[in-house]
């Protein structure tokens, strides 16, 4: 009688062990499908608006090289000098792309171990 209590109390505890990994395992995927969804909404977000954004700078910019190449009656230097601008732009970005790293580590941290 004792062992048919203590064989069900085993099964019991089975049973048991097996229902909490299984719904740990099913947290874990709906937790790691979570953060992959946010990534890929967060993607798909900044794609779209970047791809907006060249496209306005871009147009923006044939403007401004027209508008510099009336103002000195040759449109050559209107594009030569703006297109000086966007490479002066690159060249700064270089030499500081050192310091951009530890703001996007600890944004990048934030997100993903506040998710977690």
């Amino acid at each position: 009688m004792a062992f048919e209590e203590l064989k069900d109390s085993i099964k019991d505890t089975e049973a048991s062990a097996r229902s909490y990994l299984e719904s740990g395992s099913d947290y874990y995927k709906l937790k790691v499908f979570k953060f992959l969804m946010q990534g890929i909404t967060s993607f798909s977000k900044i794609l779209l608006v970047g791809a907006v954004g060249f496209l306005a700078l871009f147009l923006l910019s044939l403007a401004a090289s027209y508008g510099i190449g009336q103002i000195l009656d040759n449109t050559f230097y209107g594009f030569l000098f703006v297109g000086l601008f966007y490479l002066l732009i690159a060249i700064l970005i270089y030499v500081l792309r050192n310091k951009l790293n530890k703001p996007l580590l600890r944004k990048f941290s934030e997100f993903y171990f506040d998710e977690l």
